[in-house]
């Protein structure tokens, strides 16, 4: 049997006919994560009632593409400042500088997951498309040019406003030089749970700037994993992420009677991501059951 280590369960003071409750819920996630080999971390929260089941969420892991969602507020942060305009253009380019020496990277078409940005070098494109690249399909070229348009330093300020001490946004991607150093953009699943929730309440950076960013997270392409085995129904506002033997779905789902939950599954040490791409999906289908019952 698979040995899942550092498990733990927070729920806040509630009946106890409820704790039961969410008690079992637990029990049931443990049982969807001793099948697979690997790491996992879960954070959920009932909005509406304001309960918490987490699974070793204070362990850190590599954050993968989710450390997307931080750069995107960011973004939406400077804009609220006036430093630009999300509809401002700026160019696009694919060299960066590595935050080790300042040496000079690309990144490679065949490493990212979208490819008409790599069309466009030269050009000019917006900033709000660029997010919505960065977000909807993971774009990484995106994600560097705004991580070097806003810095990784003011992404780490804004979420250090916002009570998180355990993201990690470091770098661009592909930063070799910062890799092999181990400078890498970790996460864990109660900091993004409480990204999440920011959004889902309309407190992230402002009432607009929460519902733009929604928009655009409930937008995804990749729906694979927490949205996979929902009904049609069902909304789900997420950001994924993916390296090898890693996989992280992490967002907001919103049921059609109007409630809504915080969902984070985080995982490392796969088998293979196909092995976390089900667990993920196991995972999310049993929380929608849980809450539908």
């Amino acid at each position: 049997m698979i040995r899942i280590v550092l498990i733990t369960c927070f729920l806040q003071f509630m009946p106890a006919q409820t704790k039961k409750d969410f008690g079992e819920l637990k029990l049931s996630i443990d049982s969807i994560i001793v099948t697979h080999k690997g790491t996992f971390a879960v954070s959920f929260k009932d909005i509406s009632t304001g309960v918490r089941v987490d699974i070793n969420a204070h362990e850190y892991f590599h954050a993968a593409s989710t450390m997307k969602t931080p750069v995107m507020i960011e973004v939406f942060n400077q804009a609220k400042q006036n430093k630009f305009a999300l509809n401002d253009s700026i160019p696009v380019v694919n060299s960066f500088k590595s935050i080790i020496d300042g040496t000079e990277y690309s990144l490679q078409l065949s490493d990212d997951s979208e490819d008409g940005l790599y069309n466009r070098i030269g050009k000019l494109e917006t900033i709000r498309n660029l997010v919505v690249k960065m977000i909807t399909v993971s774009s990484n070229l995106s994600t560097n040019i705004l991580i070097e348009k806003v810095g990784p330093e003011n992404v780490m300020r804004t979420l250090a406003t916002m009570g998180l001490k355990d993201i990690q946004v470091l770098r661009g991607v592909e930063d070799g030089k910062a890799y092999d150093a181990g400078k890498n953009n970790t996460t864990t699943s109660f900091d993004l749970s409480i990204i999440y929730e920011s959004i889902a309440l309309k407190k992230c950076i402002s009432k607009q700037a929460s519902e733009e960013m929604l928009e655009i997270l409930l937008s995804q392409k990749f729906k694979d994993m927490i949205p996979a085995k929902l009904p049609p129904p069902v909304k789900v506002a997420h950001k994924t992420g993916s390296i090898t033997n890693v996989q992280h779905d992490s967002g907001i789902i919103f049921l059609p009677d109007g409630r809504s939950y915080i969902l984070v599954v985080l995982s490392k040490n796969l088998a293979s991501n196909k092995e976390g791409i089900e667990a993920i999906s196991s995972i999310s289908k049993r929380i929608y059951d849980f809450m539908m019952e």
